[in-house]
């Protein structure tokens, strides 16, 4: 009978977990179609746009780890319905900002509540699916990303010319507080003595200093830290590089921006059934294969000769960068013991937040010192992919696994 519940429960589970990181995506995304309307309306220079957007990523990037350990410590259901709370709480401060200073200071509290909820999910992902149906299930979490792309820009950029920024995250915020509600209603632990478990298996599992001494922890981290730089780069600065370097009106950046989403919302379900199918090392190989691929495309892109081909170019990276995120981040949950998951997961996904903070302000000060040409952000964007594919090269996962076994015994 408790076999045949939780059998069926998990997919409430990952249906709550898409459904609470779709809100997620929605609260950041929206702020990079905002910030158009917040730049013109707090005076911002693009430097100063470049902080803002990577203040949440500041934030999110230190809850990472803590996250991933509270969850491992706590179990998944607490974390994740705090985090909820929080970041709906500073969706509507978002609206409040009348300042520069007050802005920096929102999303990077916003950021931070933000911040436990992926790895706790990650956690959440292990607790509830066998390891061979864990890739699906988190690129079933992670489509909301993509879906959240295809819809925020048409939201957004509508709702910019009707009712305006301020009140969309209002009203984001007040759809995230309900949330919370229906979490505390139908988000489940695995059982009733799950917490028993963490607490009794914790003596025996391999500290995270151990797991972190082999290589494809970090190689994992410098792949994610690399394609996600690619990722925010693209997502933060392309609706205003479409405005400025394309001279596109709001409503068709919002357009233009749904086209590559679309690909990913494919390309993120189909990259989780194929690595669930894939041999152990295979699939590392064929996405270092696909990152390369990434850093041809963007060259495309960055000399696009219509807008028309430039969609076309930014899908296809969009493709490639799916199957390397999900791949990334779904390697720990086969790999490791359920107890640590959540916390080497955070360590991994700092590396992607540490991007974010990064990469959008590099391209700031880049586009401003070479007077509005976004050509040197578009190379660094390449050198980036260039890691990722070098980093994912250098995996060796029989050793590498062996290790694992070996230190969480």
């Amino acid at each position: 009978m408790v076999s045949k519940l939780s059998q069926n429960w998990k997919y409430v589970i990952v249906i709550l977990l898409f459904l609470g990181w779709s809100i997620g995506n929605f609260d950041r995304f929206f702020m990079n179609y905002a910030i158009l309307g917040i730049s013109k309306d707090l005076q911002l220079s693009t430097s100063q746009t470049g902080i803002v957007l990577s203040s949440f990523f500041a934030g999110y990037a230190l809850m990472q780890i803590p996250g991933g350990w509270l969850a491992d410590r706590f179990g998944f259901r607490k974390v994740i319905i705090t985090a909820l709370l929080a970041w709906s709480i500073f969706t509507i401060f978002s609206g409040m900002a009348w300042s520069f200073a007050s802005l920096i200071l929102i999303r990077f509290l916003f950021g931070l509540g933000e911040g436990s909820f992926f790895p706790s999910a990650s956690k959440g992902i292990a607790s509830w699916f066998p390891q061979n149906e864990r890739s699906r299930a988190m690129s079933f979490m992670l489509t909301s990303g993509t879906i959240m792309g295809v819809i925020t820009p048409i939201i957004g950029t509508q709702s910019m010319q009707t009712i305006g920024w301020r009140t969309i995250f209002y009203i984001a915020g007040a759809v995230g507080i309900i949330f919370v509600l229906l979490y505390m209603i139908f988000l489940k632990e695995q059982n009733s003595s799950t917490a028993e478990k963490v607490e009794t298996t914790s003596k025996n599992k391999a500290p995270l200093r151990d797991v972190l001494k082999t290589p494809i922890i970090w190689n994992l981290f410098i792949a994610y830290f690399a394609i996600y730089a690619v990722q925010w780069g693209l997502m933060t600065w392309m609706p205003t590089y479409l405005v400025d370097a394309r001279q596109l009106d709001l409503t068709s950046v919002g357009y233009i921006s749904a086209i590559p989403a679309v690909a990913g919302i494919i390309a993120m379900l189909t990259s989780g059934y194929i690595l669930d199918k894939l041999p152990e090392g295979k699939d590392k190989l064929i996405a270092a294969v696909f990152a390369v691929l990434t850093a041809v495309f963007l060259y495309l892109m960055a000399f696009a000769p219509n807008i028309a081909m430039f969609a076309v170019y930014q899908s296809i990276v969009t493709v490639f960068m799916s199957f390397n995120i999900v791949l990334i981040i779904s390697a720990p949950l086969k790999m490791l013991s359920e107890e640590i998951v959540g916390t080497a997961n955070g360590f991994i996904n700092t590396g992607a937040q540490f991007a974010g903070v990064l990469t959008p302000m590099l391209i700031g000060f880049l586009v401003d010192a070479f007077d509005g040409s976004y050509t040197v952000a578009f190379i660094m964007l390449i050198m980036f992919a260039l890691l990722c594919a070098g980093s994912l090269f250098l995996i060796r996962p029989k050793k590498e696994v062996a290790y694992l076994k070996k230190v969480e015994s």
